[in-house]
C-alpha cells in the first residue's frame, strides 16, 4: 500500500507542477522529491508525469490518480485537524480564491480584525475573476458572485447582491436613456467577462436579455471605469459602485429593474462530512461582517438613486443624439445558462 506521504508529495508536485516548489513547500529538496515521486510510479507500474526540460505535465492516468487521492488528503486532513483542534481552536493555512475586486473592497479591510480574533489561522488568497476548481487546485474556500449551478460542492448565501442598470451622465447626456429594456438594442452594453446574457426582475417578471457593446473585459474594474468615463451602459452591483452612484458619477436608468434576485454572494467549499474550523469561522465571519441587509446598501438612499433620471426629455435627445450602437434582439440562453459572474 502507498504511504500517505507519498501521496501527499505527489498531489503537491501536481498542484504547483514543479519538483522544487512542492519541495521547498514540503521541507525537502527536489532529489528527494523526485526519487519519491519516481518509486511511486514503480510502484504502480505506470508513468504519473510527462518530464521535459522546461516543464511537466501530468499523464491522463496521472490525472485520474490526482482526482482520486484529492478527496483521500481532504479526509486525513480534516481527521488530523478534528483531533488536533479538539473543537476549539481554529489555526493552519486557509487557502481561498475570490474575485479581485469584491476581495479588495469587502474582504481585505476586515481582515485585522479577522486575525486578531483568529491569531493562529494563516490566509492564503488567490484573486481571480475567472473560475477557479477549488478541488483541483486545492483550496479550502472560494466566494463566488452569481447564480450557482448544482454541484457536488456546498455553498453558504453570505449576502444579496443588488445590480441595477447605470450609466455616467456624460453619456445620457450624449445618446439620452433608454425609456425601456427594447431600447437598449440601440445602445452601447458594456459586459464584463461572459455577461452577454442581462438577467433582469421587473415588473413583469423575469426578463433575459441578450446585449452587445464595443467593449468586452474580464476584468470588472475595466469595465467599471469605461462606464465612468461614458462609454455605455451595465449592469452594476451596489457592492461595486456604491460610491459612483452617491457621488453622481453614475445614475441608474430603468430604475423599476434590476438584476436577478437569484444572483447572490457565496460562499463554496468542498463537500466533507465535517469541516475544519478555520473555514467556518471565515464563512461566520464574512456572514457577520455583511449583515443580513448588506453594510453597502444600508450606506445608500436607494430610494433616491432608483427614481428616473434623464427620461423625460429623452425623445428630444434622441432625434438629435448620435446612435451608438444598433443591434437585434438576440434569443434568451439556455435554462441554466450562467449570466457570466465570478
Amino acid at each position: 500500500m502507498t504511504a500517505i506521504t507519498d501521496l501527499e508529495i505527489f498531489a503537491r508536485v501536481a498542484r504547483t507542477g514543479n519538483m522544487s516548489a512542492a519541495g521547498r513547500e514540503m521541507g525537502l529538496s527536489p532529489a528527494v522529491v523526485s526519487k519519491r515521486v519516481s518509486l511511486l510510479e514503480e510502484r504502480l507500474g505506470t508513468r504519473l508525469f510527462q518530464r521535459t526540460t522546461r516543464q511537466l505535465t501530468l499523464t491522463e492516468i496521472g490525472e485520474g490518480y490526482f482526482k482520486r487521492i484529492g478527496d483521500i488528503l481532504s479526509l486525513v486532513a480534516e481527521a488530523e485537524d478534528f483531533v488536533s483542534r479538539r473543537n476549539t481552536t481554529p489555526r493552519g493555512v486557509l487557502k481561498v480564491t475570490a474575485p479581485t475586486t469584491f476581495s479588495r473592497l469587502h474582504i481585505a479591510p476586515y481582515l485585522p480584525k479577522f486575525l486578531a480574533r483568529y491569531p493562529e489561522i494563516e490566509l492564503d488568497f488567490h484573486l481571480t475573476d475567472n473560475f477557479t476548481d477549488i478541488i483541483r487546485e486545492g483550496f479550502d474556500l472560494a466566494v463566488r458572485i452569481g447564480e450557482l449551478r448544482d454541484s457536488s460542492l456546498v455553498q453558504r448565501k453570505l449576502a444579496s447582491d443588488h445590480r441595477v442598470i447605470c450609466a455616467a451622465p456624460r453619456y445620457i447626456e450624449t445618446y439620452g436613456a433608454p425609456a425601456s429594456l427594447s431600447e437598449l438594442d440601440f445602445h452601447n452594453c458594456l459586459s464584463a467577462g461572459a455577461q452577454d446574457y442581462w438577467r433582469l426582475h421587473g415588473p413583469e417578471g423575469e426578463h433575459h436579455l441578450k446585449v452587445k457593446g464595443n467593449i468586452r473585459s474580464n476584468s470588472l474594474e475595466f469595465v467599471r471605469e469605461a462606464l465612468i468615463a461614458g462609454l455605455g451602459i451595465g449592469l452594476r452591483s451596489t457592492w461595486d459602485i456604491g460610491p459612483e452612484l452617491e457621488s453622481g458619477a453614475l445614475k441608474v436608468i430603468l430604475p423599476q429593474y434590476c438584476g436577478s434576485d437569484s444572483v447572490a454572494i457565496h460562499a463554496v467549499y468542498p463537500c466533507r462530512d465535517f469541516m475544519p474550523e478555520k473555514v467556518n469561522v471565515f464563512i461566520e465571519f464574512l456572514s457577520e461582517t455583511y449583515g443580513p441587509e448588506p453594510y453597502w446598501n444600508q450606506r445608500l438612499d436607494l430610494q433616491r438613486l432608483l427614481k428616473p433620471c434623464l427620461v423625460a426629455d429623452n425623445a428630444v435627445k434622441k432625434e438629435s443624439a448620435p446612435v451608438p450602437s444598433r443591434q437585434k434582439r438576440r434569443h434568451a440562453p439556455a435554462a441554466g445558462q450562467s449570466d457570466g459572474h465570478a
